[in-house]
This record gives structure tokens, C-alpha cells and sequence, in this order.
């Protein structure tokens, strides 16, 4: 039987042990080009390694998920971080889990805002992308390189989400 799993906000203290989150931070703030432009700097630092690695920018064009929705798998990257960040002005789900041994453990769900995106740490477990209510794109910065960047692990017993409400 699922296990159903709340959905939280998207905040940077609750998503600090997985990542960043990726929204205009005001301490960051530099006004640039003879102050006509408000520069949030240096949100989030991509990971990459191994040799003839790098990063690499591409736009992922997500289905929307129907709901309720199982999750019976994540995965992680273990050579570079991954970042969404949405184009389309709607929220999103992320779901993030700790690692317990080489394993994933309980997913955490979090509603992202139009404005937020995230970057999940090397090796960080998450699901795959989860737009939501309608086909939207996400700008991805992540690794491309040599070696197998990619775990997955799936669960005996699948989790379950809700519906959101955005």
C-alpha cells in the first residue's frame, strides 16, 4: 500500500541538506549596467567532476504529472550537480530524500514557486522532473562527461502524492 507524503513549501532552510534554491536572494543583490539591472549573484554552484568533464546548459520540455501520482524510483547524480530553474511562470513539485546507506530514504515533497528553482547537490537522491497542470519548460544546468552519471534505485513500496494546490 503507498505511503502518502506530505507537500511542504519550497524554502532554502528545509531544502538546505539536498541543494540550493534558485530565486532573486536580496543580500545578493548588485545593481549593474549603470543600475538599470538588479544582479542576484551567485545563487548556486554547479558540481562537476572528472576529467573532460563540464557544464553544460539545456532546456527539459516537462509532461505534467497526473495525480495522485506514485513515486517508486529516485535517482542521483554522483559526478554533478543538477539544476532546474522553470521558464513557463508555474510551480512545480520536487521530491528530495536523504540518503540512508547508499539508498534513498523517505522522499520529502516540496512545492517550488514560479520564481524558485533548485539545484540538487552531487549525489543528492531526487525524483525526476514534475511540472505540473501543464507541459512546461525548466532551464537544466547540469554535467556532461564521461562515466555513468546516473543512479536509480526503486522502492518495494511505492509513495504517494496528492494533489497540489498551487
Amino acid at each position: 500500500m503507498p505511503i502518502d507524503l506530505p507537500i511542504r513549501p519550497l524554502t532554502a532552510s528545509a531544502f538546505a541538506p539536498f541543494g540550493e534554491v534558485i530565486e532573486a536572494d536580496p543580500p545578493t543583490m548588485r545593481l549593474i549596467n549603470g543600475g538599470t539591472t538588479e544582479r542576484f549573484h551567485a545563487l548556486f554552484s554547479p558540481e562537476v567532476t572528472g576529467e573532460g568533464a563540464r557544464v553544460i546548459v539545456n532546456i527539459f520540455r516537462g509532461q505534467p504529472r497526473a495525480f495522485p501520482y506514485a513515486i517508486g524510483m529516485m535517482e542521483r547524480h554522483p559526478f554533478g550537480s543538477q539544476s532546474f530553474s522553470p521558464l513557463s511562470g508555474r510551480p512545480f513539485l520536487v521530491a528530495v530524500s536523504p540518503d540512508e546507506g547508499g539508498k534513498p530514504g523517505e522522499p520529502q515533497v516540496f512545492l517550488a514557486a514560479p520564481h524558485q528553482g533548485v539545484n540538487y547537490r552531487r549525489n543528492t537522491w531526487h525524483h525526476p522532473l514534475m511540472a505540473i497542470g501543464e507541459v512546461s519548460d525548466f532551464l537544466v544546468v547540469d554535467r556532461d562527461g564521461p562515466g555513468n552519471n546516473l543512479e536509480e534505485f526503486f522502492f518495494d513500496t511505492p509513495f504517494l502524492i496528492r494533489e497540489p494546490h498551487p
